[in-house]
């Protein structure tokens, strides 16, 4: 019999690619989504098209902070959904914290109550905040975030840690470097870069454009997701680690970053896109935004010794597979 995964945040940019990969090697898929308004539904329906095809598929509109999850059957539970975006969350703290926070805890309880101990839950890079060392190793302290969203996703984590300390859940705590690729989101610099450039429109580029990014080609994510469910599976297998109270026997939550393997400077990414598009760059210049990090950059020595990842998709490759993307979408702007 086939496994049967939930996945919360099916029809996002990363939820809509595994929830494929997992129809894809033959799992049962349940999708759950609330459809957030912070960008366009149509947009989401799209990236369920080709699932809701699929026979191994089923969706669920639901909310996760508010509604019940459909977990019959279910063996393992991947935790996608959240509100997005470090810069609206400076302008909204209570709802990223009722979304990412709450919405977290409610999926782990859930789970523990259906008595399903193997989770994977996104987090993000923005946890280490502005004071890390780089290469950022999962060991760092990662207690200094310097946004609402960062905040929310490391509190994400200690829920996880304390779940699994307390019921002997096997977790995953995945933190992603800068996702990119198709579907991403309209409002994440490549997409809004390249949008700019194909219309032939400037490109606001904030600070110096010294600051770099870990970027992580989306097939990449997807291996990374895929082998932390199996992960979790052999956590179970061996009892994890630790001590486990409240009768739940020991437990594991560990973090592990999934990231592109180099860092990418600001204008270095700007001058890309245009040379991919073949067209001219025109840069209008702005100061730091509040809650941006410097630097972001993955060691990646977990992930390769937990979940054999390797990330195979350079930034050059990555960016010439988005623009064919985004043309195939919106068509050739010149």
């Amino acid at each position: 019999m086939s496994p049967r995964v939930l996945v919360t945040g099916a029809a996002g940019f990363i939820g809509s690619h595994v929830c494929e990969a997992l129809v894809g090697r033959g799992d049962e898929v349940v999708g759950v989504d609330n459809f957030d308004p912070f960008y366009a539904r149509a947009m989401k329906e799209r990236n369920l098209d080709g699932l809701r095809r699929q026979p191994r598929f089923r969706f669920v509109e639901a909310d996760v902070v508010r509604d019940p999850l459909p977990l019959d059957g279910v063996t393992v539970v991947l935790h996608l959904a959240a509100k997005p975006g470090v810069r609206p969350s400076l302008e909204n703290p209570a709802a990223y914290s009722e979304a990412n926070v709450t919405g977290t805890v409610r999926v782990l309880e859930a789970a523990r109550r259906a008595g399903i101990r193997r989770v994977v839950f996104g987090s993000s890079s923005s946890v280490y905040g502005d004071a890390t060392p780089a290469p950022f190793a999962e060991d760092t302290a990662a207690v200094w975030p310097i946004s609402p969203y960062a905040a929310s996703k490391r509190a994400g984590e200690l829920m996880a840690h304390a779940f699994a300390h307390l019921y002997g859940m096997q977790i995953a705590c995945l933190r992603f470097f800068t996702v990119y690729g198709p579907r991403q989101r309209p409002d994440l610099a490549i997409h809004r870069f390249t949008d700019l450039i194909a219309h032939g429109k400037p490109v606001r580029m904030h600070g110096d454009g010294s600051a770099e990014r870990d970027y992580t080609y989306i097939t990449d994510c997807v291996e990374g997701v895929l082998a932390a469910v199996e992960w979790t599976a052999r956590a179970q297998g061996s009892g994890g680690r630790g001590a486990g109270g409240g009768g739940g026997g020991a437990g594991i939550a560990e973090a592990i970053n999934i990231g592109g393997g180099a860092r990418v400077r600001l204008d270095r990414l700007i001058e890309l896109v245009g040379h991919t598009l073949g067209q001219e760059v025109r840069i209008e210049r702005h100061p730091d935004q509040p809650g941006d990090v410097r630097l972001t950059a993955a060691d990646l020595r977990r992930a390769e010794r937990q979940l054999g990842y390797r990330p195979k998709v350079g930034i050059e490759e990555g960016i010439q597979h988005f623009v064919r993307w985004y043309q195939e979408i919106h068509g050739r702007q010149s």
